[in-house]
């Protein structure tokens, strides 16, 4: 019981932080979709990527002529917090919508 306890704890804090790692990519993934759509139809990106990203999360935007690309990066904590954080990232690419010209056709 004595050898098989600290085992058992490392194990814990192990799956825990692979819950918590899976949870921060998936947010990562939602923030950076919905930051490249808004930012694709004109809209604040950063600022909408930001509402849905985790804690502590970069946020980068690169716009060209015919796309948007939002990158999110979140640390997740290892192990309680006493060792270096891992890091996940996600990155979304949209197309720019057209311009309304403001004529019907």
């Amino acid at each position: 019981m004595a050898a098989g306890l600290p085992a058992l704890m490392l194990l814990l804090f192990a799956g825990l932080t692979a819950v918590g790692a899976v949870t921060a990519q998936g947010r990562c993934v939602d923030a950076a979709r919905e930051g490249a759509l808004v930012a694709a139809r004109g809209g604040p990106g950063v600022a909408a990527a930001a509402r849905i990203a985790p804690a502590d999360a970069q946020i980068g935007l690169v716009e060209g002529e015919e796309t948007v690309t939002v990158t999110v990066r979140a640390p997740v904590p290892i192990l309680g917090g006493h060792l270096p954080a891992i890091s996940v990232r996600a990155e979304a690419v949209a197309a720019r919508e057209p311009e309304l010209t403001g004529t019907v056709p």
